[in-house]
């Protein structure tokens, strides 16, 4: 804000020299009027434009993000592939609990046939499974990859010590699946399994998975874990689904 000043001036002179003070007055009034509009206009014109960039700034942003986090076309997937309920897991191999769950799963699937697809993401947490990880992903060139990963959690026990992978034994361990595993571990270490095993440790990372396993029904997250929180998760995707 501005403050105004006010002069008083009794004699011929000062009245002369008021005159001319007030016609500079006016003048610099005149100008501080457009200076003024011309900043108003401005101040307009920048919060039209900032309006303008939020309203066209797509409202699901934040949500294509976290969809393209978990696209899963490079990722194993089984189930109908017309299936309504998708359902993205993080997997760690070494990890005992998902060792529990995929039998889980698996059996709610069979119940509702052809209704629901899973894929399967991979993140290591549990020391020394980058390589088993490797393994599974080397495995698809095979088109063995559901039996290695059926193999490896069920065998979990005997590669997966004090929660340290020992790389022989898990090899061991898918031994008798009908793996070539000659080129298994050539392939294990081929670009595009670096690659997708990459691909997975960064989407998860970007998703805040902090601990495996963790679901995502229909590109909703568990509010908590635990078996009944997604077996209510599914049956809602399921209802809404069908």
């Amino acid at each position: 804000m501005s403050r105004k000043s006010q002069r008083n001036r009794s004699s011929p002179e000062a009245q002369s020299a008021a005159a001319s003070e007030a016609a500079a007055a006016h003048g610099s009034s005149r100008r501080s009027i457009v200076v003024g509009a011309v900043i108003a206009l401005l101040a307009v014109l920048a919060g039209s434009f900032l309006f303008s960039s939020k309203s066209t700034q797509p409202s699901g942003a934040d949500d294509g993000a976290r969809g393209a986090a978990l696209a899963s076309e490079h990722s194993p997937t089984v189930g109908d592939p017309g299936a309504k309920v998708h359902i993205v897991e993080f997997l760690d191999p070494a990890c005992e609990t998902c060792a529990m769950f995929y039998p889980l799963v698996k059996q709610v699937m069979a119940q509702n046939p052809g209704q629901i697809r899973l894929s399967v993401r991979h993140v290591a947490f549990h020391e020394g499974s980058e390589y088993v990880v490797r393994i599974l992903e080397a495995s698809r060139k095979q088109d063995r990859y559901w039996q290695t990963l059926e193999t490896l959690l069920a065998t979990q026990a005997q590669w997966a010590i004090n929660h340290t992978v020992q790389p022989q034994l898990a090899v061991q361990a898918i031994s008798g699946i009908g793996l070539n595993l000659e080129q298994l571990t050539a392939d294990m270490n081929a670009p595009d399994v670096v690659e997708r095993a990459q691909r997975d440790h960064a989407d998860a990372m970007a998703l805040k998975v902090t601990a495996t396993p963790e679901y995502f029904v229909n590109g909703r997250r568990m509010p908590s874990f635990g078996e009944q929180q997604l077996l209510t998760l599914i049956r809602e995707e399921l209802q809404k689904a069908y």
